[in-house]
Parts: C-alpha cells; structure tokens; sequence
C-alpha cells in the first residue's frame, strides 16, 4: 500500500466494505481522523475517534513526529481488515499498520510502512467515537468552516466536508482563547467569518501557520481565537477522484 490511489475499497468488497485509513493527531491524547473520499460509498464519511493503540505504535509515532515536526510528513494507520466504517460506531477492534505519509512536490502522497509492517490491535469502543457524519447533503457554507476537537490544551480543526469538490485538512491550533473542555467534546463547528469559503477545491490551506484567526463556535458564549499550526493532513486531489 504505497500511494493514496490504493485506499479504495476492493472490487469484491461490496460497497460498504474497505480498507481504511486512519490519521494520527496530537500527541498526549492521540485523535485518529478517517481518511475520507467522495466517490467511494465505504470512505464516504468524515470522522474522529479515539483508538486504543498499542504501546509500540504509540511511540514510533511520537518518536518520529518529534523528528519530523519542522516536515511536511503525516501519519496514518492502514487496516488491512475489511469491515463497514459505521461498525466502530457499536464497538470494534482490527488490526492496523502505522505508515509515514510524505507529501511528493505535486502533492501525491507516499505511504510509508512503519515498524517493518508489524500489524496490532486497535480498539474502539462505542464512546471512542467522537464524531461520525455521512458525507452529502451538507451545502457549502458561506464562510469557511471546520470542527474543533481535542482534549486538555491540545486543539484541533478539521475542514468540514460539504459539497464535493472541496479540500480535506487537519491543523493543531497554537495559542488557543476561550476554549474549554466542554465545548472541546462537543466538536462544535467553528465559523471564520473573515474568509469566505471558496465552495470548491483549494490548492493549498485557507489558514496560514502562525497567523491568528477570530472565530465563532456554536454553543459558545463568546468568540474563540487561535494561531494556526502544524498541518497534520491534507488532501484536494483523491478526496474528489
């Protein structure tokens, strides 16, 4: 499993079945962000969990995010079972393989096997899925959008997945305002209403590393703030495919 190309579901599968890919954000809490694609009914969803990983998986990652946290490089578990996405939602434990994900100069992705392809355990538990939404039916909205997640003083946002085309990113917030636990496990959406969303795809992030952003985040009593940070994934090109 070398390229992005490879993440769709097999031709004998049934619609609903694949191999999946899962992201890895943060560092004390470790969230794991599907990888998700329009055109395939299996990977056709944006969600977060938060998977039980075994103590190996969890240091190779830290210990070479640490390495590469100045890069452009990613992380990601590939399943090699395969198994309808919404089965996490009832509880599952599967086997996955921790990969480097190294962004190419055109953007392509190479997903490199970490820890020689050793497979383990990973488990969700019905309450380790955070959020969980069928992708359609969503419209653009009209300033850009994302989901705020994380626990303690990590923060995260994710692009909200509207219309297709569009653009599939994770940043981790820095320097985060008036953002408490509570409204954390909500994963609210979080509005910034000093840029409108382009309703399409974009070459590259709306938000710029190191700048601050005002933002309004529903269920909140007051405006929210942060500095954008490191990119833990992006992608404009198979998401559409």
């Amino acid at each position: 499993m070398s390229t992005d190309t490879q993440h769709d579901a097999a031709p004998d599968s049934g619609p609903l079945h694949g191999l999946h890919r899962f992201l890895l954000i943060g560092k004390k809490r470790i969230f794991s962000y599907h990888l998700a694609l329009y055109n395939v009914p299996a990977h056709a969803f944006q969600a977060i969990v938060t998977l039980g990983l075994d103590e190996t998986v969890r240091d190779a990652y830290l210990a070479d995010l640490e390495q590469h946290k100045n890069d452009r490089v990613f992380y990601s578990l590939f399943s090699p079972d395969h198994f309808p996405l919404e089965d996490l939602k009832q509880g599952k434990t599967f086997k996955v393989q921790l990969e480097r994900v190294i962004v190419k100069p055109d953007g392509s992705r190479q997903f490199q096997k970490m820890l020689n392809g050793q497979q383990t355990d990973a488990v969700c538990r019905p309450e380790d899925v955070r959020y969980f939404r069928k992708l359609g039916g969503l419209p653009y909205p009209t300033y850009l959008t994302y989901l705020l997640f994380g626990e303690g003083d990590e923060v995260h946002l994710a692009h909200q997945l509207a219309e297709k085309p569009n653009w599939d990113e994770v940043i981790t917030a820095t320097e985060p305002q008036n953002i408490d636990p509570a409204l954390l496990s909500k994963i609210p959406d979080v509005t910034i209403e000093s840029i409108r969303d382009p309703h399409g795809v974009v070459p590259e992030s709306p938000l710029k590393k190191g700048q601050k952003y005002d933002a309004e985040a529903d269920g909140a009593a007051t405006p929210i703030s942060f500095k954008a940070g490191r990119q833990g994934w992006w992608n404009h090109t198979s998401l559409n495919a």
